[in-house]
């Protein structure tokens, strides 16, 4: 089957038996172009199914006005409500977002990054692969003055606008609140160190077991690649088979959280009376797991529409310089039954 030609303002003209400059003023409303002719193009326009070329024009003017996203994993509620939270954002203000994911993968977030790049965003909003240690493939963007948000999961070593939650204080207090609750040998699900937002939970859990005069036991800080739920049924097995299992756990993320719950019920540990279990997020899934995971509330969709707000306000104020602003958002325990026992 032969593609059918795409019509053009040349097509138009030829129709008409007008100027291309004619049909070009005509579509956008030239005051210099008459009512009659404005409605006569427009018109022909449309009977012809001719679509203007944004894309194009976008690039000839140098100003795309899309922004690139750049996440680990989609499928993860985290992520949908701070994608949900940028879109609102961007689209109030006239801008397109395209979205991509690594899949956790730091070759796949280099490719995603060049994709974006060679796309001639206008801006990129980012959330850190978990294998990613180097983060030079971003250096492209700076050199461009492309402005660059980095979300949540933010680097260590570029200086650029990032927006996030002190996650040092939401762990400690997740940790006290276990603590609070008569817990003395907590277990922590230990997201990868390299990534600045997991390094903080575990500084936050461990000086909260050094204030109360806790001991910090490296046997119970499991280490994890990717917070999935098959590692957290592997890690609470391993935990509830040790001559001495922990009393409670605080994981990083709600998937593993909810799987430590399932896996104690299913070896016949109550919770909370012999294991509470905080997590992390407060995913859709913390209220529906019987019983509901206390958790750390992560506001997702508020960072998606911080984020995009950055690169709007640099865009529209024409900012050439590399701001460095960081922006921290707050958080919240939620207490559920997974660790209720006062």
């Amino acid at each position: 089957m032969t593609q059918k030609k795409d019509i053009t303002i040349y097509d138009i003209a030829k129709a008409l038996n007008l100027s291309t400059s004619t049909i070009s003023r005509a579509l956008k409303n030239h005051h210099s172009i008459s009512k009659k002719t404005i409605e006569k193009v427009k018109q022909a326009a449309q009977d012809m199914g001719y679509s203007p070329n944004t894309i194009a024009a976008s690039l000839r003017n140098n100003k795309t006005y899309t922004i690139g996203v750049l996440i680990s994993r989609i499928n993860r509620p985290f992520i949908s409500a701070l994608i949900s939270g940028i879109e609102e954002r961007a689209q109030k203000s006239g801008f397109n977002v395209i979205i991509t994911q690594s899949n956790d993968s730091y070759e796949n977030e280099i490719n995603m990054a060049q994709a974006l790049y060679n796309s001639r965003v206008s801006g990129i909003i980012c959330s850190l692969a978990m294998e990613t240690r180097d983060t030079s493939h971003f250096k492209q963007f700076m050199n461009k003055n492309i402005p660059i948000v980095f979300v949540d999961r933010v680097p260590k070593d570029i200086e650029t606008y990032r927006v996030m939650i002190d996650n040092y204080s939401a762990a400690y207090k997740a940790t006290k609140h276990l603590i609070e609750q008569g817990c003395k040998r907590i277990a922590h699900f230990a997201g990868s160190q390299y990534m600045n937002i997991y390094s903080e939970r575990k500084r936050g859990y461990m000086e909260a077991l050094r204030d109360y005069n806790l001991e910090v036991n490296e046997d119970l800080i499991i280490p994890f690649s990717t917070l999935s739920y098959e590692e957290g049924e592997k890690a609470t097995k391993k935990l509830l088979k040790m001559e001495n299992p922990p009393d409670g756990i605080f994981s990083a993320n709600d998937t593993t959280g909810v799987s430590a719950i399932q896996i104690a019920k299913r070896l016949n540990v109550k919770v909370p009376k012999e294991l509470a279990v905080i997590g992390f997020n407060d995913d859709p899934i913390a209220s529906i797991i019987d019983p509901g995971l206390s958790t750390v509330t992560h506001p997702a969709y508020k960072m998606g529409q911080t984020s995009a707000e950055k690169i709007v306000k640099h865009l529209k104020n024409a900012l050439d310089d590399d701001i460095t602003e960081v922006t921290f958002l707050n958080t919240e325990v939620v207490v559920r039954e997974s660790s209720k026992r006062n």
